[in-house]
């Protein structure tokens, strides 16, 4: 599947990719690691490109260094996703969401079905991901968390994977609502904060076993508090 989409970005007419490369569209594919589809396409601009790799990180490794309790409550609903996932990454938009699910698609390169993907229509969402970077999904262990790490040498580190999480539960809630479009909206961000406060436990959890707590002040703190 990504060899296909990138034949079919390559094989269209020579002036619409220079068009859209002088206007700075680009696009990044990540696939979920155990997973035959989706194949997500993350629509970016080239200033974004930085955070747009962000974003593939969060897919590729985020999913797979998730525990496996948290892969298997979307299990069915990655199995039942459009092949293709298109997310208009953008730094804000007008709706002042963190993102949401597109009832149409968009994106010119991939708004109608095409042979060379498999004929099968894409669906599609955006992700702010300036709003992502401020927003605290579980405040009271999001700022807890911060205050483990905050005089350790691994600050930095936290904050990046905390991001890909987060980049990663959003994803899922909007391919969750593609999917089951009639589920209530509160069992659907019961799921996806689920995801997210698990994968994050589990990364606190392997991260504290990575150093020796003598070597790291930041974990020295977990054990005192």
């Amino acid at each position: 599947m990504p060899d296909a989409v990138k034949a079919y970005l390559e094989s269209r007419p020579p002036w619409i990719r220079w068009r859209e490369w002088l206007m700075g569209r680009r696009y990044a594919l990540a696939a979920f690691p155990d997973r035959p589809k989706p194949l997500v396409v993350v629509a970016h601009s080239r200033r974004d490109s930085i955070k747009a790799q962000e974003m593939v990180r969060a897919i590729e490794q985020g999913w797979a260094e998730a525990p496996q309790q948290c892969r298997d409550g979307y299990e069915e609903i990655l199995k039942d996703a459009p092949k293709l996932v298109i997310i208009q990454f953008r730094r804000t938009n007008i709706c002042g969401c963190l993102g949401h699910r597109h009832v149409v698609v968009k994106e010119q390169p991939f708004a109608e079905p095409h042979d060379a993907l498999g004929g099968d229509p894409a669906g599609e969402l955006d992700i702010a991901y300036q709003r992502v970077e401020s927003w605290l999904a579980l405040p009271l262990s999001d700022i807890a968390l911060d205050a483990q790490f905050v005089a350790g040498s691994r600050l930095s580190e936290f904050h990046a994977e905390r991001l890909r999480l987060q980049f990663l539960s959003i994803l899922l809630h909007e391919i969750n609502h593609m999917v089951r479009a009639q589920e209530p909206e509160a069992s659907v961000r019961e799921r996806s904060l689920a995801f997210y406060r698990d994968a994050l436990a589990q990364y606190v959890e392997d991260a504290r076993a990575s150093l020796s707590l003598t070597i790291d002040r930041s974990f020295s703190r977990f054990e005192r508090d």
